[in-house]
């Protein structure tokens, strides 16, 4: 099976307009279910939704531990908890660790951690990404 996602064109202050790979992925937690518009993103070591995914989800902190922290291109670092969620790409779902970042700044990214390794993932001439399974 397979399902094809065309590239989002969005501005770039550096490039223009410049076509970018999403996915359509909905996150499942419980009953919850959030569809959501991905980065697919080969360089992301985890796959990472903003708090306010987290919130609609129903995700809770149980304690101030559990948080870490990642770092991505620059300095800063993004407080995280991992949750273990159910992903959703086409009719394909399947359990994956993910990221909760504790703060709103942050792109939804599906990384390779738990989902690279269950698709054959193609960027068709820049324009679109084609999950096979």
């Amino acid at each position: 099976m397979e399902v094809e996602f065309g590239f989002r064109r969005e501005r770039s202050d550096l490039f223009g307009f410049i076509g970018r790979p999403v996915a359509r992925v909905t996150v499942i937690h419980r009953r919850r279910r959030v569809p959501q518009l991905f980065y697919v993103d080969s360089g992301a070591d985890v796959t990472l939704i903003p708090k306010s995914v987290g919130d609609l989800l129903g995700l809770t902190l149980a304690s101030p531990k559990q948080i870490q922290e990642v770092r991505g291109i620059g300095e800063q670092g993004v407080p995280i908890v991992i949750r273990r969620l159910q992903l959703q790409v086409g009719s394909k779902i399947f359990s994956a660790r993910v990221a909760w970042a504790l703060l709103e700044e942050v792109p939804l990214l599906l990384g390779r951690l738990d989902c690279f390794r269950l698709f054959e993932i193609t960027f068709h001439k820049d324009q679109a990404t084609v999950f096979k399974w």
